[in-house]
């Protein structure tokens, strides 16, 4: 359960105002279309976030914990410092070159936008940390959803209402802690 309700509450922070969301509002004001939308991000992160989650996996099984706990721990801390970083959008990310409906568009510009963000490299980092892939994947996809719905349902208004540099220094401040808990070892009964 630990390990569902980290990745859910790190994922749910970490995407406000990061670069899947800005494509949630865009794909919102485009389409219209609530529904396939919301459908099609939930396809692309859960297919994203086990593909991510398995490489975490993995890693845990090729690397000695000792090594594990630094590079978990120094990786928690980078991610904490992207996390303050604000994500732009670029214009590729938004499947209009495609031709596939709203939710072929969304599943596609979903799943690209996620390659190498911080939600998926946090999502690696996760499931290696607790070397739980579902409950991970799960909560990496819960944390996704919640940000990402509110931003398809309500889009634009939503925006210019949440404190974006808070929510993120939050983010940040856990990311932080769960790095330095990992150097210091805080994960050694579990292995880490």
């Amino acid at each position: 359960m630990e390990a569902f309700l980290i990745s859910t509450g790190l994922v749910a922070l970490a995407e406000i105002g990061d670069k899947t969301q800005l494509l949630a509002f865009i794909l919102a004001a485009r389409f219209r279309r609530p529904i396939p939308i919301i459908l099609g991000i939930l396809i692309a992160t859960l297919v994203n976030h086990a593909c991510a989650g398995a490489i975490g996996a993995w890693i845990t099984s090729q690397v000695s914990p000792q090594i594990l706990r630094w590079v978990l721990g120094v990786g928690f801390i980078a991610m904490a410092i992207w996390t303050l970083i604000p994500d732009k959008i670029e214009e590729e990310e938004t499947g209009g070159r495609f031709k596939l409906g709203v939710l072929g568009t969304t599943i596609v510009a979903f799943f690209l936008a996620e390659m190498g963000d911080k939600t998926q490299i946090a999502t690696v980092a996760l499931a290696a940390r607790f070397n739980d892939l579902w409950p991970v994947v799960a909560g990496t996809t819960l944390g996704m959803m919640l940000a990402n719905v509110p931003a398809v349902l309500i889009g634009d208004k939503l925006a210019h209402k949440l404190p974006v540099r808070l929510v993120h220094g939050i983010a940040a401040v856990i990311f932080a802690v769960l790095g330095v808990a990992t150097l210091l070892g805080a994960g050694e009964a579990l292995g880490v």
